[in-house]
């Protein structure tokens, strides 16, 4: 008899469809409209080979949401560097990148409020390091967004709204340089096409020929 892997069941009456996705642990979260036990069951049986496959490389992206119970590295402008965690007297949260290390100084042991200033420190950086790319590559392929926003997002890396508002998700600044410029280019090219069309993509590869290196680069990073 075969072994079922264990899963949460997110049922959603408005789904048409039965999606299988992984949380940031590696675990199954199956989202579908109301489905009986038996199609939940064979259908785990049918995909049980994607679902190890998958749920590997999954686990292998890098920049996962950290433990911080055992030894850590956090990625920044794709490269990893040691996370160090240092209790202190003092009853605040300090977290500072210094001489290639992240460390993190606490009082009271939060890891909610551990990654809430990972988030932080890369909205900060973000806000710092992208808007000079972003004018950069406008300028090269004449398209300006009417403004440029940051914030934390669990799936896109960026998006480009009706009113040519560009936004990306903080987390960019854990790409290489390569990859985050990028992402400023497909958004900045949604200006011209609001959509994945031929034209769009020709677009993308007049200025970046290389687009597909970075795609393969980007799916190995997690949000």
């Amino acid at each position: 008899m075969s072994l079922l892997p264990q899963y949460v069941h997110i049922v959603n009456p408005r789904l048409k469809h039965t999606y299988l996705t992984f949380d940031d642990r590696g675990n199954l979260v199956i989202k579908s409209p109301k489905v009986s036990q038996h199609y939940i069951e064979q259908l785990l049986l049918k995909k049980s080979s994607w679902i190890n496959s998958a749920r590997e490389k999954h686990l292998q992206k890098k920049g996962k949401v950290l433990d911080f119970s055992r030894p850590e590295v956090i990625f920044y402008q794709g490269q990893a560097y040691s996370l160090k965690l240092e209790k202190q007297i003092k009853k605040r949260i300090k977290f500072t990148f210094e001489h290639n290390v992240f460390l993190l100084r606490y009082h009271h042991y939060d890891k909610i409020l551990f990654q809430k200033h990972i988030n932080n420190f890369y909205k900060e950086k973000a806000e710092q390091y992208i808007p000079p790319l972003v004018e950069k590559w406008s300028k090269q392929m004449s398209l300006f967004p009417n403004n440029i926003r940051f914030r934390k997002t669990k799936r896109q890396w960026g998006s480009c709204s009706g009113k040519n508002i560009v936004s990306f998700n903080t987390a960019i600044m854990k790409l290489p340089q390569d990859v985050a410029e990028y992402i400023i280019v497909h958004e900045l090219a949604h200006i011209k096409y609001k959509n994945h069309q031929k034209d769009f993509w020709n677009l993308v590869k007049y200025y970046l020929p290389n687009y597909k290196e970075c795609i393969v680069k980007l799916h190995t990073y997690t949000t």
